[in-house]
């Protein structure tokens, strides 16, 4: 029998055992850690800033309530989800990496809210709470770096309340073929030239590309929430589908 670590996963276009995967992810954003904020920027024109503070507006969280968000990096969507409380609830702001998770933690202090967003370094597969704990878990742009998506999204519901919401905001699947080559050309010679220049690193741009194209679309990421348990589950699109809102509930 083959061992679960030993098993062969998407690394972008390249396969590698899922081992090698969690490690080739980290070393990725261990590089990228410092330039992550700019280079968002500038790979989807800001785009970005406004797509999480769509998704917050979403959740309509409800005052004093407590947050899992997953892959938090730097903590732009944690703080947008505490803000929303008015200081109120709690968020927790969660990634596996820790370059990422320690400039999340200094963004909070800047802007005063350390008091109501508590970091934890925990790998989404195996997440380090309770049953039942959270009111809501958000994920955004960190899904497809998973190297067990139907894991996570079973810890996930496991983690959630009876009657708690899942928002997954990622990369999908381009639905305007009129405009998939331009796509391509800024996704795969664009960005990894912006990568080079901005943070010293083209390699790390030209997977993160290429992990877009590997990343379940609309449809399949629809189907494996349903298969991990939740219910009511829908998607919205995004630029075209360059972007799609996942939602689902534990009921």
């Amino acid at each position: 029998m083959i061992n679960s670590d030993e098993q062969e996963t998407d690394f972008g276009f390249t396969r590698v055992t899922r081992q090698e995967k969690t490690e080739k992810v980290r070393e990725v954003f261990d590089s990228v850690a410092s330039r992550y904020d700019v280079m968002n920027d500038l790979m989807s024109f800001g785009m970005h800033r406004l797509w999480k503070r769509h998704t917050v507006s979403i959740a309509k969280l409800r005052q004093g309530s407590k947050v899992l968000d997953l892959a938090g990096g730097t903590g732009d969507v944690s703080r947008l989800l505490a803000k929303s409380m008015n200081g109120t609830g709690t968020v927790i702001l969660s990634d596996i990496n820790q370059p990422m998770l320690m400039l999340g933690r200094d963004r909070c202090i800047d802007e005063n809210l350390a008091q109501n967003i508590v970091c934890v370094q925990a790998n989404a597969q195996y997440l380090p709470f309770a049953d039942y704990e959270f009111d809501l878990v958000t994920i955004a742009f960190g899904l497809r770096n998973v190297t067990d998506k139907d894991q996570a999204l079973r810890e996930i519901y496991r983690v959630l309340k009876p009657g708690a919401k899942l928002l997954i905001l990622e990369f999908s699947e381009l639905k305007l073929a009129s405009l998939t080559s331009t796509y391509d050309k800024f996704s795969f010679d664009i960005l990894p030239k912006i990568g080079k220049f901005v943070a010293n690193d083209a390699d790390s741009y030209r997977y993160l590309a290429e992990s877009i194209r590997t990343h379940p679309n609309q449809e399949k990421l629809m189907e494996m929430m349903f298969d991990a348990g939740f219910e009511r589950c829908k998607y919205h699109n995004l630029l075209g589908g360059v972007v799609a809102i996942h939602e689902g509930l534990r009921l």
